[in-house]
């Protein structure tokens, strides 16, 4: 029994280290389930309805076609209220309606920017648009710039569906090392925060680049955490001089 003794010691020890580099690549540790979700406000709030002439603008590369653009009365019956503007008298009467007339078949995409980039408050999470695809394979691209100026493109789906559909995509969380990813913070200023929205961009299938196309969109919204700027501290210095 002796012999097994310090066998037995050994093995206890290397299960406590094993449990602890567990524990160090991310593993739950014991009192610490939550505490990311404590540290959240996350709130769902209207980017655009599109109800403003002039704000986007649409462009096609004059090769392949051209495009004409302009409000619509109209809009999905299926879409809830954003709960905070519950009451409130927002008009959101309109979408915006795009008809793209093709010159010749090929690769070619559009691109539907704001003409100036549209600002989210906090940490965006996740980004949506109602669409009418009228059941193309065309896809939908959201384009985004992030705390550095640098400019991403989302996947949010393919258009192959009739009638209104929501289409969501969710925005990479940055880096732990603070430089890779899409930034949306810079941890050492707590009032520098944020992503830009910088418009959409319609790729098309070449083999469905004939006749007309139809395209509508309404209702941007964003789903953000806003925990930081609840947090602030109001009697902080600013840093821009």
């Amino acid at each position: 029994m002796k012999r097994f003794l310090p066998i037995a010691m050994f093995l206890f020890a290397a299960s406590l280290v094993f449990g602890q580099d567990n524990g160090e690549v991310g593993l739950p540790i014991p009192g610490t389930i939550g505490f990311d979700t404590a540290q959240q406000h996350l709130a769902e709030v209207s980017v655009d309805r599109f109800e403003m002439e002039g704000l986007w603008r649409v462009n096609i590369s004059s090769d392949h076609g051209f495009v004409t653009y302009r409000l619509f009365r109209g809009g999905p019956s299926g879409r809830e209220p954003i709960p905070a503007e519950e009451g409130m008298d927002i008009r959101d009467d309109h979408v915006l309606g795009m008809r793209v007339d093709f010159l010749r078949r090929g690769h070619a995409s559009m691109t539907i920017t704001p003409i100036r980039p549209i600002p989210i408050e906090g940490i965006t999470k996740t980004v949506s648009v109602w669409a009418v695809g009228r059941s193309f394979n065309h896809e939908l691209y959201l384009m985004v710039q992030d705390f550095h100026g640098r400019n991403f493109e989302l996947r949010m789906g393919r258009l192959n569906f009739q009638g209104w559909q929501r289409l969501t995509v969710a925005i990479p969380p940055q880096g732990d090392d603070g430089r890779s990813g899409i930034i949306q913070r810079n941890y050492h200023y707590n009032h520098h925060m944020g992503l830009h929205i910088t418009g959409f961009r319609v790729v098309f299938d070449p083999m469905q680049t004939v006749g007309s196309y139809f395209l509508y969109l309404d209702d941007l919204r964003a789903v953000t955490d806003l925990f930081a700027e609840s947090a602030r501290d109001p009697d902080d210095m600013l840093d821009g001089w």
